[in-house]
């Protein structure tokens, strides 16, 4: 394959092509769908924010918001799936964990009904250890952004 080959975008994929690259499932899987992959460059995902989900009730009762802590998981959930899919790991069990998060910055609330998109992309990409860049958006605006580092290993021993 070509260079301009391997580089070709992907997508969209669905929920099931991205529960196939994440070893994550409900209540904690957070991206529903992959809108546009480019291996070893960037992916944009999607993320439904819907009234049904338990964090919604009591993060606030009143002014539901989904916690910061989420978008940023969601924003990783998407990198490992860029993860997988560039280095091609998808059925070999291998696991994206996150080992740092930096300059997170929360700008807009998400609140249910929304859309969330989120936009990844490699900022380094070695065999087991990998920087990303991501943002989160809400109808164009910015509702999160972040920079965080991933290493890919073995799962734990059973």
């Amino acid at each position: 394959m070509t260079d301009v080959q391997t580089k070709a975008a992907i997508g969209p994929l669905d929920v099931t092509r991205v529960m196939a690259a994440l070893p994550h499932r409900y209540p904690m899987l957070l991206v529903d769908r992959v809108e546009k992959l480019v291996p070893d460059q960037s992916i944009v995902a999607i993320k439904a924010a819907t009234i049904n989900e338990g964090f919604f009730q009591g993060h606030f009762p009143g002014r539901p918001i989904m916690p910061g802590v989420l978008i940023v998981e969601a924003l990783a959930q998407a990198a490992g799936v860029l993860a997988v899919e560039s280095l091609g790991l998808a059925g070999t069990g291998k696991l994206v964990y996150f080992m740092s998060i930096d300059g997170v910055k929360f700008r807009k609330p998400v609140e249910p009904g929304v859309l969330l998109r989120l936009e990844v992309s490699f900022v380094q990409k070695r065999a087991r250890v990998c920087k990303f860049a991501g943002r989160a958006l809400i109808e164009g605006e910015l509702a999160a952004e972040c920079e965080f580092t991933a290493m890919i290993a073995d799962p734990p021993a059973a």
